[in-house]
């Protein structure tokens, strides 16, 4: 039998040490929690995602009393980004949320696996690695890809 390790490195960083792009990026998806429809679980998401072309697309979550008619913020902005600008790829993206209180959440806060499953296609798409800024009230996490989020993903597509 071998033992092996899945291991996440990543940079906490504070604010304040974010690239004026990546700042700009954070930014965005913090304001985009405010365009989130949570009258269930009063958790706002936002996600912005830069793309090669230097656009950012925004998503927020959208929840649905039929559930799981709704989407989170990750898939509403990649499914947009795509639809909106499919010759483009993707570069970077931020996710920030904003907890029942209402204020932004403590600790950053990482996709749901649907949505990792969903950003890594389009990952694989661009055929590099996605940087990952996940936000939280004093620090941010970066992530060096999407798919560091999701090892032994499966990628056969």
């Amino acid at each position: 039998m071998e033992h092996k390790k899945i291991v996440l490195e990543y940079e906490a960083l504070a604010h304040d040490e974010l690239f004026d792009t990546d700042a700009e990026l954070v930014k965005k998806a913090m304001g985009a929690t405010y365009r989130g429809y949570a009258p269930y679980s009063h958790f706002n998401v936002g996600a912005a995602i830069l793309l090669s072309n230097g656009v950012i697309v925004e998503g927020a979550n959208q929840e649905n009393v039929a559930y799981p008619s709704g989407t989170c913020a990750e898939r509403s902005a990649c499914f947009y980004a795509h639809a909106r600008y499919p010759e483009a790829k993707f570069e970077k993206i931020a996710i920030a949320a904003r907890g029942t209180d209402g204020e932004f959440i403590s600790e950053p806060v990482a996709p749901c696996g649907a949505c990792r499953q969903a950003l890594l296609e389009y990952e694989m798409l661009a055929g590099k690695p996605v940087m990952v800024y996940l936000v939280g009230r004093e620090k941010v996490y970066r992530i060096p890809s999407v798919i560091s989020l999701l090892p032994l993903a499966f990628t056969e597509f």
